[in-house]
């Protein structure tokens, strides 16, 4: 099995790094555990919708090369797609219940404008460096 090697970072230490809720923690925790063969948890947006980008969330077994990783606390290691990572610095990750439906919520210190629906969202071009 061929060993990859990504680029560590402690999200306190990182300026715009990412942070979660425990109550997301908590979710994305239940969510590997549940998995059979994922075992990380890796974030990267993606050009999609009316507003430009939307939030992808994988449950993965194989590490890119291109990852992130962010230790989150003793037992969560969060992956972070290189070339997202511009429009997800400071970004923070909350999991909220509503009724019977419960969702990871983005909240996103670069995001200027979203759609209708929820599903997608823009970012200035200034605000990115990258």
């Amino acid at each position: 099995m061929k060993e990859t090697i990504v680029s560590i970072y402690d999200p306190a230490e990182v300026e715009g790094g990412l942070s979660l809720t425990a109550a997301a923690s908590l979710h994305i925790k239940k969510m590997l555990a549940k998995q059979s063969d994922e075992k990380s948890f890796r974030l990267s947006v993606k050009q999609s919708g009316c507003s430009g980008f939307s939030y992808v969330v994988d449950y993965v077994k194989t590490l890119n090369t291109n990852d992130l990783q962010f230790s989150i606390n003793d037992d969560l290691v969060v992956f972070v797609d290189q070339a997202s990572f511009p429009y997800l610095k400071g970004i923070c990750i909350d999991y909220v219940q509503n009724g019977l439906n419960g969702s990871l919520k983005f909240i996103n210190p670069n995001q200027t404008a979203a759609c209708g629906c929820g599903e997608s969202f823009s970012i200035e071009k200034g605000k990115i460096e990258g």
